[in-house]
C-alpha cells in the first residue's frame, strides 16, 4: 500500500488517542448539556429522575465503548491502516453507540422509565445516528486537525546558515544543517547535512546514522516519523529510497542495479548495503547525477550491473 494512503502513525499513539477520548467525551457531554432543551426524539434528563440514571449510565456505557475501541486500535498496532480503513472503524463506533441507544430506549420504554413517542427499532436507530455523529464524527475531526498541526510544527526542520554573520568562512558543505525534533517538539539532535549518512525507521521512532568530529560512526533515535523527515527535505540531497530508509546521496558511491532492484553503496564500510524498492526508484533515479563510470559483466544468467557516480 502507497505511504499516502497510510494513515500518520500520529493518530494512532498513545497519548494521541487519550487526548481524543478525553476530548471526546467532553464534547458530547456539553453537546448532550445544550441539545436536550432542544430535542424531541431523545429522552436524555438531567436532575433527580430514573431517566436521569438511565442518562447517566448510556454515556459511560459509551465511553466505555470508545476507550476499549481506541485501547484495541493502539494494541494492535495496525501500521499499515488506509484512510478508509480509519474512517470505518470510527464509523462502527457510532453504529455500536447507536445500538447502544436503541436497547436502552426500547427497555426504558417496555419497564416504564421513558416515554417514547415512536418505538420503532429503526426510527430510534436513525435518531440516535444522527445524535452520535455530531458527538463523535465532529471531536474526532477536530481532534485529528490539531494533532495535524502539532506534527506539522514538530517537523525536523532543514537549516540554512548561508546568511549568518559569521568571522570564520562558511564551506558550502557546512551550509546546511538539520535539527531534530521530536514528536513532543524537544530539540534532541543538530549536526550538519554533510555528516548525515541515512535516517531508518523503527516504528515510531527513526535511526539517524551520522558520523561524529572524530570521523566514527553514531546512531541517534528519536521519536518521529520517516513520512515527516520526507516531506521536510525535499529538494536536498535526502532522498526516500525505501520503505524504511532516507538516504544522503551525497554519501551514496555505488548504484548497483541487481536482479531484483536498484541497491546504494554508503560511502562508508561498516554500513551496509541499502536497498531501493521500486515505489521509490524513481526518486533516486532522478537526482541528477554525474556519472564516473559504469561496469557491465558479461551478458548472462545473474549478469549485474555497476554504475558508479558522483554529484
Amino acid at each position: 500500500m502507497a505511504d499516502r494512503y497510510k494513515v500518520p502513525s500520529y493518530f494512532r499513539q498513545k497519548y494521541q488517542l487519550v487526548a481524543t477520548v478525553t476530548f471526546t467525551a467532553f464534547f458530547s457531554l456539553v453537546f448532550m448539556l445544550v441539545s436536550i432543551p432542544f430535542s424531541h426524539n431523545v429522552w436524555f434528563e438531567l436532575g433527580p429522575s430514573k431517566a436521569f440514571m438511565f442518562t447517566a449510565a448510556f454515556f459511560i456505557l459509551g465511553l466505555l465503548i470508545i476507550i476499549f475501541s481506541k485501547r484495541l486500535m493502539y494494541s494492535t498496532r495496525m501500521h499499515d491502516m488506509s484512510y478508509l480503513q480509519y474512517v470505518l472503524w470510527d464509523f462502527a463506533e457510532v453504529i455500536v453507540i447507536c445500538l447502544l441507544y436503541t436497547l436502552f430506549s426500547l427497555k426504558g420504554d417496555s419497564l416504564g422509565i421513558i416515554e417514547l413517542s415512536n418505538n420503532s427499532f429503526i426510527r430510534i436507530f436513525l435518531n440516535a445516528f444522527i445524535y452520535c455523529f455530531v458527538s463523535l464524527i465532529i471531536p474526532y475531526i477536530i481532534a485529528g486537525m490539531y494533532f495535524a498541526i502539532i506534527d506539522k510544527n514538530n517537523t525536523i526542520r532543514l537549516m540554512n546558515y548561508a546568511n549568518v554573520v559569521s568571522d570564520e568562512p562558511i564551506l558550502p558543505k557546512d551550509e546546511q544543517k538539520i535539527t531534530l525534533f521530536d514528536s513532543s517538539g524537544v530539540l534532541k539532535l543538530s549536526l550538519r547535512l554533510s555528516s548525515l549518512y541515512y535516517i531508518e525507521s523503527d516504528d515510531n521512532y527513526i535511526i539517524v546514522w551520522y558520523s561524529d568530529s572524530k570521523g566514527e560512526l553514531k546512531k541517534y533515535m528519536l521519536r518521529c516519523r520517516l513520512k515527516t523527515v520526507e516531506e521536510s527535505f525535499k529538494g536536498s540531497s535526502l532522498v526516500r529510497c525505501h520503505r524504511k530508509y532516507i538516504v544522503n546521496m551525497d554519501k551514496v558511491k555505488v548504484l548497483r542495479k541487481e536482479k531484483g532492484g536498484y541497491e546504494l553503496e554508503i560511502d562508508n564500510d561498516l554500513i551496509s548495503t541499502i536497498p531501493v524498492t521500486p515505489t521509490y526508484a524513481e526518486n533516486v533515479l532522478d537526482k541528477r547525477l554525474r556519472v564516473i563510470g559504469i561496469i557491465m559483466p558479461q551478458v548472462g544468467a545473474g549478469a549485474q550491473c555497476l554504475i558508479v557516480f558522483g554529484f
